[in-house]
Protein backbone atom coordinates (compact mmCIF):
# COMPACT_ATOMS: atom_id res chain seq x y z
CA UNK A 1 0.00 0.00 0.00
CA UNK A 2 1.19 3.10 -0.97
CA UNK A 3 1.89 6.40 1.69
CA UNK A 4 -0.85 8.44 0.14
CA UNK A 5 -3.45 4.72 0.70
CA UNK A 6 -1.86 4.24 4.32
CA UNK A 7 -2.68 8.13 5.45
CA UNK A 8 -6.10 8.32 3.54
CA UNK A 9 -6.95 5.57 5.39
CA UNK A 10 -6.61 6.87 8.92
CA UNK A 11 -7.65 10.23 7.54
CA UNK A 12 -11.29 8.30 6.18
CA UNK A 13 -11.66 6.23 9.67
CA UNK A 14 -11.05 9.65 11.18
CA UNK A 15 -14.05 11.56 9.57
CA UNK A 16 -16.06 8.25 9.29
CA UNK A 17 -15.86 8.67 13.64
CA UNK A 18 -16.46 12.63 14.12
CA UNK A 19 -17.70 14.09 11.16
CA UNK A 20 -18.77 17.51 11.51
CA UNK A 21 -16.40 18.08 14.55
CA UNK A 22 -13.43 17.77 12.02
CA UNK A 23 -13.71 21.53 10.70
CA UNK A 24 -11.58 21.65 7.95
CA UNK A 25 -7.78 20.26 6.33
CA UNK A 26 -5.14 23.01 6.17
CA UNK A 27 -3.29 22.96 2.72
CA UNK A 28 0.45 23.11 4.07
CA UNK A 29 3.57 21.77 2.03
CA UNK A 30 3.82 19.56 5.59
CA UNK A 31 4.09 15.81 3.43
CA UNK A 32 1.38 15.02 6.42
CA UNK A 33 -2.21 15.87 6.64
CA UNK A 34 -3.04 18.80 9.56
CA UNK A 35 -6.75 19.04 10.58
CA UNK A 36 -8.47 21.08 12.74
CA UNK A 37 -10.92 19.83 15.19
CA UNK A 38 -13.35 21.20 17.34
CA UNK A 39 -13.20 21.51 21.01
CA UNK A 40 -15.83 18.67 22.21
CA UNK A 41 -13.74 16.03 19.75
CA UNK A 42 -10.13 17.12 20.97
CA UNK A 43 -9.63 14.38 23.27
CA UNK A 44 -11.90 11.64 22.03
CA UNK A 45 -10.20 12.01 18.61
CA UNK A 46 -6.68 11.06 20.23
CA UNK A 47 -8.30 8.29 22.06
CA UNK A 48 -9.43 6.99 18.98
CA UNK A 49 -6.10 7.47 16.94
CA UNK A 50 -4.21 5.60 19.97
CA UNK A 51 -6.56 2.80 21.12
CA UNK A 52 -9.21 2.27 18.41
CA UNK A 53 -7.96 2.70 15.10
CA UNK A 54 -6.47 -0.06 13.21
CA UNK A 55 -2.55 1.01 12.91
CA UNK A 56 -2.85 3.26 15.51
CA UNK A 57 -0.77 6.31 16.33
CA UNK A 58 0.90 5.49 19.31
CA UNK A 59 3.49 8.41 19.73
CA UNK A 60 2.77 11.71 20.49
CA UNK A 61 5.81 13.70 19.49
CA UNK A 62 5.47 17.03 20.58
CA UNK A 63 2.48 19.24 21.36
CA UNK A 64 2.85 23.08 21.26
CA UNK A 65 0.59 26.17 21.01
CA UNK A 66 0.68 29.27 18.81
CA UNK A 67 -0.20 32.89 19.39
CA UNK A 68 -2.35 34.13 16.80
CA UNK A 69 -2.78 37.56 17.68
CA UNK A 70 -0.41 39.09 15.59
CA UNK A 71 -0.24 36.77 12.10
CA UNK A 72 -1.02 38.17 9.51
CA UNK A 73 -1.33 35.18 6.85
CA UNK A 74 -4.44 33.37 8.25
CA UNK A 75 -6.57 32.13 4.94
CA UNK A 76 -8.63 29.38 5.19
CA UNK A 77 -7.94 28.58 8.93
CA UNK A 78 -10.36 29.22 11.59
CA UNK A 79 -10.53 32.08 14.02
CA UNK A 80 -8.38 31.66 17.21
CA UNK A 81 -6.53 33.73 19.75
CA UNK A 82 -4.47 30.73 20.57
CA UNK A 83 -3.92 27.73 18.05
CA UNK A 84 -3.16 24.09 20.29
CA UNK A 85 -1.28 21.55 18.32
CA UNK A 86 -0.61 17.76 18.61
CA UNK A 87 1.80 15.96 16.43
CA UNK A 88 0.98 11.87 16.23
CA UNK A 89 3.37 9.66 14.84
CA UNK A 90 2.28 6.20 13.69
CA UNK A 91 4.99 3.65 13.96
CA UNK A 92 3.48 0.77 11.66
CA UNK A 93 2.20 3.12 9.34
CA UNK A 94 5.03 5.32 8.93
CA UNK A 95 2.54 8.72 8.43
CA UNK A 96 2.34 11.43 10.75
CA UNK A 97 -0.74 13.45 11.57
CA UNK A 98 -1.12 16.94 12.94
CA UNK A 99 -4.04 18.06 14.77
CA UNK A 100 -4.93 21.89 15.90
CA UNK A 101 -7.77 23.10 17.58
CA UNK A 102 -8.77 27.10 17.78
CA UNK A 103 -9.08 28.41 21.67
CA UNK A 104 -9.44 31.35 23.41
CA UNK A 105 -6.96 30.37 26.23
CA UNK A 106 -8.86 27.34 26.86
CA UNK A 107 -8.59 23.56 25.91
CA UNK A 108 -9.32 19.98 27.16
CA UNK A 109 -6.18 17.84 28.65
CA UNK A 110 -5.19 14.66 26.73
CA UNK A 111 -2.94 13.94 29.13
CA UNK A 112 -5.38 10.81 29.89
CA UNK A 113 -4.58 9.65 26.93
CA UNK A 114 -1.09 10.49 25.97
CA UNK A 115 0.91 10.16 29.20
CA UNK A 116 3.49 12.30 28.05
CA UNK A 117 1.51 14.96 26.89
CA UNK A 118 1.45 16.02 30.60
CA UNK A 119 4.42 18.13 30.06
CA UNK A 120 3.57 19.18 26.55
CA UNK A 121 0.15 20.59 28.65
CA UNK A 122 2.43 22.09 31.57
CA UNK A 123 4.95 23.62 29.10
CA UNK A 124 2.01 25.43 26.98
CA UNK A 125 0.82 26.59 30.33
CA UNK A 126 3.50 27.54 31.36
CA UNK A 127 4.71 29.68 28.12
CA UNK A 128 0.80 30.79 26.78
CA UNK A 129 -0.98 30.60 29.65
CA UNK A 130 -3.59 27.72 28.16
CA UNK A 131 -6.11 26.54 30.96
CA UNK A 132 -6.25 22.89 30.41
CA UNK A 133 -9.06 22.54 32.72
CA UNK A 134 -6.63 20.95 35.40
CA UNK A 135 -4.29 21.59 37.86
CA UNK A 136 -1.08 22.85 36.72
CA UNK A 137 2.21 23.94 37.79
CA UNK A 138 4.53 26.15 35.63
CA UNK A 139 7.54 23.36 34.18
CA UNK A 140 10.08 25.60 32.70
CA UNK A 141 9.73 29.12 34.53
CA UNK A 142 9.81 29.77 38.06
CA UNK A 143 6.78 29.88 40.75
CA UNK A 144 7.40 33.21 40.78
CA UNK A 145 7.73 34.83 37.32
CA UNK A 146 4.98 36.88 36.11
CA UNK A 147 3.53 36.44 32.28
CA UNK A 148 3.96 33.91 29.91
CA UNK A 149 6.90 34.60 28.15
CA UNK A 150 5.75 33.05 24.25
CA UNK A 151 2.61 35.51 24.15
CA UNK A 152 3.51 38.22 21.59
CA UNK A 153 2.56 40.81 24.61
CA UNK A 154 5.78 39.71 26.72
CA UNK A 155 9.54 41.45 26.18
CA UNK A 156 11.89 39.48 24.68
CA UNK A 157 15.09 41.67 25.73
CA UNK A 158 15.49 42.39 29.48
CA UNK A 159 16.56 45.92 27.71
CA UNK A 160 12.75 46.35 27.59
CA UNK A 161 12.09 46.11 31.34
CA UNK A 162 13.62 48.85 34.12
CA UNK A 163 16.65 47.34 35.38
CA UNK A 164 16.77 44.23 37.61
CA UNK A 165 17.82 44.88 41.54
CA UNK A 166 17.83 41.79 43.98
CA UNK A 167 16.76 43.37 47.15
CA UNK A 168 17.12 41.29 50.23
CA UNK A 169 12.82 40.93 50.30
CA UNK A 170 13.37 39.72 46.74
CA UNK A 171 15.65 37.03 47.48
CA UNK A 172 13.84 35.92 49.97
CA UNK A 173 10.84 35.35 48.46
CA UNK A 174 12.69 33.66 45.53
CA UNK A 175 14.05 30.94 47.76
CA UNK A 176 11.01 30.32 49.46
CA UNK A 177 9.65 29.35 45.73
CA UNK A 178 11.82 26.69 45.77
CA UNK A 179 10.83 24.84 48.16
CA UNK A 180 8.75 21.88 47.30
CA UNK A 181 6.32 20.40 49.28
CA UNK A 182 5.57 16.60 48.11
CA UNK A 183 2.42 16.75 50.22
CA UNK A 184 1.02 19.56 47.31
CA UNK A 185 2.33 16.72 44.49
CA UNK A 186 0.23 14.35 45.90
CA UNK A 187 3.30 12.40 47.22
CA UNK A 188 2.91 9.84 50.10
CA UNK A 189 5.19 10.68 53.01
CA UNK A 190 4.85 6.88 54.46
CA UNK A 191 5.83 3.84 53.24
CA UNK A 192 4.30 1.10 55.35
CA UNK A 193 3.42 3.47 58.58
CA UNK A 194 7.46 4.45 58.18
CA UNK A 195 8.44 8.33 57.26
CA UNK A 196 10.44 8.35 53.83
CA UNK A 197 12.88 10.49 53.96
CA UNK A 198 12.69 13.43 51.02
CA UNK A 199 15.76 14.16 49.19
CA UNK A 200 16.43 16.72 46.95
CA UNK A 201 18.95 14.94 44.08
CA UNK A 202 20.43 18.19 42.40
CA UNK A 203 20.75 20.57 40.74
CA UNK A 204 23.95 20.74 41.68
CA UNK A 205 24.80 17.37 41.64
CA UNK A 206 27.50 15.46 39.31
CA UNK A 207 25.12 12.34 38.54
CA UNK A 208 22.49 14.23 37.30
CA UNK A 209 24.50 15.56 33.88
CA UNK A 210 23.09 19.19 34.77
CA UNK A 211 21.55 21.58 36.31
CA UNK A 212 18.48 18.89 36.92
CA UNK A 213 16.64 18.25 40.16
CA UNK A 214 14.76 15.14 41.15
CA UNK A 215 12.97 14.87 44.68
CA UNK A 216 12.99 11.67 45.70
CA UNK A 217 11.05 10.09 48.66
CA UNK A 218 13.81 7.29 50.23
CA UNK A 219 12.62 4.21 52.24
CA UNK A 220 16.60 3.54 53.03
CA UNK A 221 18.14 3.09 49.84
CA UNK A 222 14.99 2.22 47.96
CA UNK A 223 13.70 4.64 45.62
CA UNK A 224 9.97 5.09 46.75
CA UNK A 225 8.93 7.85 43.93
CA UNK A 226 10.60 10.52 42.21
CA UNK A 227 9.65 14.05 41.34
CA UNK A 228 11.96 15.74 38.39
CA UNK A 229 12.08 19.75 38.16
CA UNK A 230 13.45 21.05 35.35
CA UNK A 231 13.76 24.60 34.03
CA UNK A 232 17.01 26.05 36.06
CA UNK A 233 18.56 26.08 32.04
CA UNK A 234 15.83 27.44 30.33
CA UNK A 235 17.06 30.03 28.17
CA UNK A 236 14.10 30.92 26.24
CA UNK A 237 15.42 29.44 22.41
CA UNK A 238 12.02 29.71 20.73
CA UNK A 239 11.96 33.45 22.01
CA UNK A 240 14.93 34.21 20.75
CA UNK A 241 13.86 32.92 16.91
CA UNK A 242 11.10 35.29 16.49
CA UNK A 243 13.78 38.22 16.96
CA UNK A 244 16.29 36.63 14.88
CA UNK A 245 16.73 36.46 11.49
CA UNK A 246 16.07 33.03 9.59
CA UNK A 247 19.52 33.18 9.03
CA UNK A 248 20.89 34.31 11.97
CA UNK A 249 19.18 31.72 14.12
CA UNK A 250 21.16 29.14 13.04
CA UNK A 251 24.00 29.45 15.59
CA UNK A 252 21.26 29.43 18.14
CA UNK A 253 20.40 25.82 16.91
CA UNK A 254 23.91 24.44 17.90
CA UNK A 255 23.07 25.48 21.38
CA UNK A 256 20.38 24.16 21.75
CA UNK A 257 22.32 20.58 22.31
CA UNK A 258 25.55 21.68 22.50
CA UNK A 259 27.07 18.45 21.87
CA UNK A 260 25.21 17.62 18.81
CA UNK A 261 27.26 20.63 16.59
CA UNK A 262 25.46 20.66 13.09
CA UNK A 263 23.23 17.98 13.85
CA UNK A 264 20.46 20.78 15.57
CA UNK A 265 20.64 22.91 12.71
CA UNK A 266 19.69 20.02 10.02
CA UNK A 267 15.91 19.94 10.95
CA UNK A 268 15.68 23.61 11.11
CA UNK A 269 16.87 24.34 7.72
CA UNK A 270 15.01 21.44 6.50
CA UNK A 271 11.78 23.34 7.40
CA UNK A 272 13.60 26.68 5.88
CA UNK A 273 14.49 24.67 2.83
CA UNK A 274 11.18 23.57 2.46
CA UNK A 275 8.81 26.34 2.19
CA UNK A 276 11.69 28.42 0.34
CA UNK A 277 11.17 25.38 -2.20
CA UNK A 278 15.34 24.75 -2.03
CA UNK A 279 16.89 21.45 -3.39
CA UNK A 280 20.39 21.40 -1.70
CA UNK A 281 23.22 19.76 -4.30
CA UNK A 282 24.37 16.49 -3.76
CA UNK A 283 27.66 17.47 -2.66
CA UNK A 284 26.01 19.92 0.11
CA UNK A 285 23.68 16.86 1.68
CA UNK A 286 27.01 14.73 1.28
CA UNK A 287 28.70 16.73 3.32
CA UNK A 288 25.73 17.32 5.71
CA UNK A 289 25.59 14.01 6.57
CA UNK A 290 29.28 13.44 7.35
CA UNK A 291 29.65 15.92 9.54
CA UNK A 292 26.35 14.82 11.40
CA UNK A 293 27.91 11.47 11.61
CA UNK A 294 31.19 12.60 13.14
CA UNK A 295 28.79 14.55 15.88
CA UNK A 296 27.07 11.51 16.31
CA UNK A 297 30.20 10.19 17.19
CA UNK A 298 31.34 12.19 19.51
CA UNK A 299 28.34 12.79 21.39
CA UNK A 300 28.06 8.81 21.65
CA UNK A 301 32.14 8.69 23.03
CA UNK A 302 31.09 11.50 25.87
CA UNK A 303 27.85 9.17 27.14
CA UNK A 304 30.09 5.92 26.90
CA UNK A 305 32.60 6.98 28.97
CA UNK A 306 30.40 8.90 31.74
CA UNK A 307 28.10 5.88 31.64
CA UNK A 308 31.20 3.58 32.71
CA UNK A 309 32.42 6.45 34.65
CA UNK A 310 28.94 6.29 36.46
CA UNK A 311 29.00 3.38 37.84
CA UNK A 312 32.91 3.01 38.83
CA UNK A 313 34.79 2.21 35.92
CA UNK A 314 37.43 5.54 36.00
CA UNK A 315 39.37 4.73 32.93
CA UNK A 316 37.46 4.59 29.68
CA UNK A 317 36.46 8.48 29.87
CA UNK A 318 39.75 9.08 29.60
CA UNK A 319 40.59 6.93 26.68
CA UNK A 320 38.19 8.32 24.71
CA UNK A 321 38.36 12.30 25.60
CA UNK A 322 41.50 11.16 22.73
CA UNK A 323 39.33 9.78 20.49
CA UNK A 324 36.71 13.02 20.62
CA UNK A 325 40.15 15.15 20.28
CA UNK A 326 40.81 13.42 17.31
CA UNK A 327 37.59 13.91 15.99
CA UNK A 328 37.49 17.55 16.84
CA UNK A 329 40.45 18.44 15.13
CA UNK A 330 39.06 16.97 11.90
CA UNK A 331 35.68 18.99 12.48
CA UNK A 332 37.62 22.04 13.57
CA UNK A 333 39.84 21.90 10.02
CA UNK A 334 36.57 21.19 7.94
CA UNK A 335 34.21 24.02 9.88
CA UNK A 336 36.33 26.49 12.23
CA UNK A 337 35.12 25.02 15.49
CA UNK A 338 34.67 22.19 17.51
CA UNK A 339 31.45 22.15 19.34
CA UNK A 340 29.27 25.14 17.64
CA UNK A 341 30.42 25.32 14.27
CA UNK A 342 26.63 26.85 12.97
CA UNK A 343 28.50 25.61 9.59
CA UNK A 344 25.11 24.75 7.33
CA UNK A 345 23.38 27.07 5.55
CA UNK A 346 19.68 28.17 4.10
CA UNK A 347 20.62 25.76 0.61
CA UNK A 348 23.78 24.01 1.82
CA UNK A 349 27.04 24.71 3.46
CA UNK A 350 28.79 27.60 4.54
CA UNK A 351 31.99 26.35 2.59
CA UNK A 352 33.64 23.67 0.54
CA UNK A 353 35.82 21.09 1.97
CA UNK A 354 39.40 21.82 2.84
CA UNK A 355 42.40 20.43 1.16
CA UNK A 356 43.39 17.68 2.99
CA UNK A 357 40.15 16.69 4.26
CA UNK A 358 40.59 13.29 3.16
CA UNK A 359 43.64 11.93 4.26
CA UNK A 360 42.34 12.97 7.85
CA UNK A 361 39.29 11.55 7.59
CA UNK A 362 41.07 8.26 6.22
CA UNK A 363 43.26 8.66 9.45
CA UNK A 364 40.32 8.63 11.80
CA UNK A 365 38.18 5.68 10.12
CA UNK A 366 41.68 3.60 10.79
CA UNK A 367 42.29 4.86 14.25
CA UNK A 368 38.55 4.04 15.73
CA UNK A 369 37.52 0.47 14.87
CA UNK A 370 40.30 -0.86 16.62
CA UNK A 371 39.70 1.79 19.75
CA UNK A 372 36.19 0.36 19.92
CA UNK A 373 37.05 -2.95 20.03
CA UNK A 374 39.18 -2.07 22.99
CA UNK A 375 36.68 -0.38 24.83
CA UNK A 376 34.03 -3.34 24.23
CA UNK A 377 36.20 -4.94 26.35
CA UNK A 378 36.81 -2.21 28.93
CA UNK A 379 33.11 -1.78 29.19
CA UNK A 380 30.63 -4.00 27.98
CA UNK A 381 32.56 -7.05 28.72
CA UNK A 382 33.30 -5.94 32.01
CA UNK A 383 31.54 -8.14 35.19
CA UNK A 384 30.97 -5.18 37.05
CA UNK A 385 29.82 -3.11 34.16
CA UNK A 386 27.27 -6.01 33.56
CA UNK A 387 26.33 -6.71 36.93
CA UNK A 388 25.40 -2.87 37.22
CA UNK A 389 23.16 -2.55 33.81
CA UNK A 390 22.12 -6.31 32.68
CA UNK A 391 18.07 -6.00 33.81
CA UNK A 392 17.95 -2.70 35.58
CA UNK A 393 16.00 0.20 34.17
CA UNK A 394 14.12 -1.94 31.93
CA UNK A 395 11.20 -0.81 29.64
CA UNK A 396 9.32 -2.40 26.61
CA UNK A 397 8.64 -0.74 23.31
CA UNK A 398 5.09 -0.03 24.34
CA UNK A 399 6.21 1.68 27.62
CA UNK A 400 8.86 3.89 25.70
CA UNK A 401 6.42 4.95 22.95
CA UNK A 402 3.61 5.66 25.85
CA UNK A 403 6.25 8.70 27.35
CA UNK A 404 7.48 9.60 23.62
CA UNK A 405 10.84 7.81 23.42
CA UNK A 406 12.54 7.80 20.66
CA UNK A 407 16.28 7.31 19.11
CA UNK A 408 18.26 4.55 20.72
CA UNK A 409 16.20 4.45 24.19
CA UNK A 410 13.51 3.32 21.77
CA UNK A 411 15.68 0.97 19.57
CA UNK A 412 16.79 -0.70 22.51
CA UNK A 413 13.67 -2.44 23.59
CA UNK A 414 13.76 -4.00 20.21
CA UNK A 415 11.55 -1.32 17.72
CA UNK A 416 13.01 -0.94 14.53
CA UNK A 417 12.72 2.97 14.39
CA UNK A 418 15.61 5.00 12.79
CA UNK A 419 14.37 7.83 10.78
CA UNK A 420 17.70 7.14 8.30
CA UNK A 421 15.93 4.44 7.15
CA UNK A 422 12.23 4.93 7.52
CA UNK A 423 12.50 8.19 5.84
CA UNK A 424 15.61 8.93 4.44
CA UNK A 425 17.12 12.65 4.20
CA UNK A 426 19.90 14.14 2.69
CA UNK A 427 20.24 11.42 0.65
CA UNK A 428 20.69 8.80 3.35
CA UNK A 429 18.99 5.99 1.69
CA UNK A 430 22.12 5.81 -1.18
CA UNK A 431 24.43 4.68 2.57
CA UNK A 432 24.53 0.98 3.67
CA UNK A 433 24.20 0.94 7.56
CA UNK A 434 22.36 -1.44 9.95
CA UNK A 435 20.08 0.19 12.39
CA UNK A 436 21.71 -1.75 16.18
CA UNK A 437 18.62 -2.87 18.58
CA UNK A 438 18.34 -4.59 21.83
CA UNK A 439 16.18 -6.87 23.51
CA UNK A 440 15.74 -6.26 26.76
CA UNK A 441 15.05 -2.72 26.90
CA UNK A 442 17.60 -2.43 30.04
CA UNK A 443 20.63 0.20 30.71
CA UNK A 444 23.02 -2.58 29.79
CA UNK A 445 21.20 -2.76 25.80
CA UNK A 446 20.83 1.02 25.74
CA UNK A 447 24.81 1.20 25.79
CA UNK A 448 25.08 -1.22 23.84
CA UNK A 449 23.00 0.37 21.00
CA UNK A 450 24.99 3.50 21.41
CA UNK A 451 28.50 1.63 20.91
CA UNK A 452 27.05 0.24 17.89
CA UNK A 453 25.67 3.00 16.15
CA UNK A 454 29.65 4.66 16.88
CA UNK A 455 30.20 1.85 14.32
CA UNK A 456 27.51 2.35 11.98
CA UNK A 457 28.87 5.98 11.68
CA UNK A 458 31.86 5.22 10.91
CA UNK A 459 30.72 3.25 7.88
CA UNK A 460 28.86 6.12 6.65
CA UNK A 461 31.87 8.37 6.91
CA UNK A 462 33.69 6.45 4.93
CA UNK A 463 30.88 5.94 2.00
CA UNK A 464 31.26 10.04 2.07
CA UNK A 465 35.03 9.55 1.96
CA UNK A 466 34.39 7.06 -1.13
CA UNK A 467 31.73 8.58 -2.78
CA UNK A 468 32.02 12.00 -2.05
CA UNK A 469 30.25 14.15 -5.58
CA UNK A 470 32.07 17.07 -7.17
CA UNK A 471 29.91 20.03 -7.40
CA UNK A 472 28.21 23.02 -5.83
CA UNK A 473 27.94 23.26 -2.09
CA UNK A 474 24.81 25.57 -2.18
CA UNK A 475 22.21 25.90 -4.12
CA UNK A 476 21.19 28.18 -7.18
CA UNK A 477 18.45 30.01 -5.65
CA UNK A 478 17.44 33.23 -5.29
CA UNK A 479 16.85 32.96 -1.26
CA UNK A 480 19.92 30.54 -0.97
CA UNK A 481 21.37 32.50 2.19
CA UNK A 482 24.02 33.67 1.89
CA UNK A 483 24.49 33.27 -2.08
CA UNK A 484 27.59 32.06 -3.80
CA UNK A 485 30.16 34.23 -3.27
CA UNK A 486 31.89 33.50 -6.69
CA UNK A 487 27.99 34.30 -8.55
CA UNK A 488 28.15 37.61 -6.43
CA UNK A 489 31.11 38.63 -8.25
CA UNK A 490 29.84 37.94 -11.80
CA UNK A 491 25.80 39.28 -11.05
CA UNK A 492 24.45 42.21 -10.09
CA UNK A 493 21.10 40.63 -8.96
CA UNK A 494 23.01 37.87 -6.73
CA UNK A 495 24.93 40.95 -5.55
CA UNK A 496 21.92 43.15 -4.38
CA UNK A 497 20.23 39.92 -2.94
CA UNK A 498 22.99 39.32 -0.25
CA UNK A 499 23.18 42.86 0.61
CA UNK A 500 19.48 42.70 1.39
CA UNK A 501 20.36 39.09 3.40
CA UNK A 502 22.82 40.48 5.04
CA UNK A 503 20.84 44.10 6.17
CA UNK A 504 17.18 43.22 6.60
CA UNK A 505 17.21 39.25 6.31
CA UNK A 506 15.99 36.42 4.14
CA UNK A 507 12.15 36.81 3.49
CA UNK A 508 10.86 32.99 3.54
CA UNK A 509 7.67 32.69 2.10
CA UNK A 510 4.56 32.40 4.41
CA UNK A 511 3.67 28.95 5.53
CA UNK A 512 4.54 26.33 7.97
CA UNK A 513 6.72 23.36 7.34
CA UNK A 514 8.63 20.57 9.54
CA UNK A 515 11.61 19.32 9.70
CA UNK A 516 12.69 16.00 11.28
CA UNK A 517 15.56 13.88 11.73
CA UNK A 518 17.31 11.00 13.47
CA UNK A 519 19.17 12.88 16.25
CA UNK A 520 21.80 11.43 18.28
CA UNK A 521 19.42 11.26 21.00
CA UNK A 522 16.59 10.20 18.82
CA UNK A 523 13.86 12.30 17.43
CA UNK A 524 14.38 16.49 16.79
CA UNK A 525 12.03 18.31 15.13
CA UNK A 526 11.36 22.22 14.17
CA UNK A 527 7.90 23.36 13.03
CA UNK A 528 8.19 26.68 12.11
CA UNK A 529 5.51 29.45 10.99
CA UNK A 530 6.64 32.19 8.62
CA UNK A 531 4.07 34.72 8.31
CA UNK A 532 6.14 36.19 5.27
CA UNK A 533 9.12 38.11 6.92
CA UNK A 534 12.68 37.88 7.55
CA UNK A 535 12.00 36.23 10.92
CA UNK A 536 10.38 33.21 12.32
CA UNK A 537 6.90 33.79 13.76
CA UNK A 538 6.58 30.61 15.36
CA UNK A 539 9.66 28.15 15.72
CA UNK A 540 8.91 25.47 18.00
CA UNK A 541 11.87 22.98 18.97
CA UNK A 542 11.02 19.16 19.64
CA UNK A 543 13.89 18.01 21.59
CA UNK A 544 14.54 14.24 22.46
CA UNK A 545 15.96 14.90 26.07
CA UNK A 546 12.96 16.92 26.89
CA UNK A 547 10.50 13.51 26.54
CA UNK A 548 12.63 11.36 27.90
CA UNK A 549 13.56 12.84 31.18
CA UNK A 550 9.46 12.78 31.80
CA UNK A 551 9.54 8.95 31.88
CA UNK A 552 11.60 8.62 35.32
CA UNK A 553 9.10 8.46 38.08
CA UNK A 554 8.01 5.98 35.84
CA UNK A 555 10.98 3.65 35.72
CA UNK A 556 13.03 4.19 38.95
CA UNK A 557 10.42 3.02 41.66
CA UNK A 558 12.01 0.52 43.37
CA UNK A 559 15.31 1.08 42.59
CA UNK A 560 18.41 1.80 44.71
CA UNK A 561 20.15 5.13 44.69
CA UNK A 562 22.81 3.86 42.76
CA UNK A 563 20.66 2.30 40.53
CA UNK A 564 19.09 5.91 39.70
CA UNK A 565 22.29 7.02 38.88
CA UNK A 566 23.00 4.26 36.31
CA UNK A 567 19.88 4.77 34.80
CA UNK A 568 19.96 8.89 34.38
CA UNK A 569 23.52 8.48 32.67
CA UNK A 570 21.79 5.86 30.28
CA UNK A 571 19.57 8.50 29.11
CA UNK A 572 21.79 10.99 27.75
CA UNK A 573 20.76 13.66 27.73
CA UNK A 574 21.83 16.84 28.15
CA UNK A 575 19.87 20.41 29.69
CA UNK A 576 20.33 22.50 26.70
CA UNK A 577 18.30 20.19 25.30
CA UNK A 578 15.88 19.95 27.88
CA UNK A 579 15.31 23.53 28.83
CA UNK A 580 15.70 25.20 25.43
Amino acid sequence: MSFDQVIADALQALRSRFGADILSEQVTGEGFPVLWLAAPAWEAAHRFLREEISAPFPLLADLWAIDESQRQHRAGQPDSRLTLCSHLVSLERNADLRLKLATDGHAPSVAGVYANADWYEREAHDMFGLDFGRETRRLLMPPTWEGHPLLKTHYARATEKPPFVLTDRLFEAEERATITDPDLLGLPGLRDGEELMVLNFGPHHPSTHGVFRILLGLDGEEVVWAWPDIGYHHRGVEKMAERQTWHGFIPYCDRVDYLGGVISELPYLLAVERLCGIAVPPRAQMIRVMLCEFYRIMNHLLFYGTMAQDVGAMSPVFYMFTDREKGHEILNAITGARMHPAFFRIGGVAMDLPRGWDAMVRDFLDWMPGRLDEYERMVLRSELFRARTVGVGAYDTDTALTWGTTGPGLRATGCNWDLRKQRPYCGYEQFDFEVPLGQRGDIFDRTRVRADEMRESLKIIRQCLENMPEGAVKADHPLTTPPPRGAMQTDIETLIAHFLQSSWGTVVPAGEATGQIEGHRGLTQYAIVSDGGTQSYRTRIRTPSFAHLQMIPKIVPGMTVADLVAHIASIDFVMSDVDR
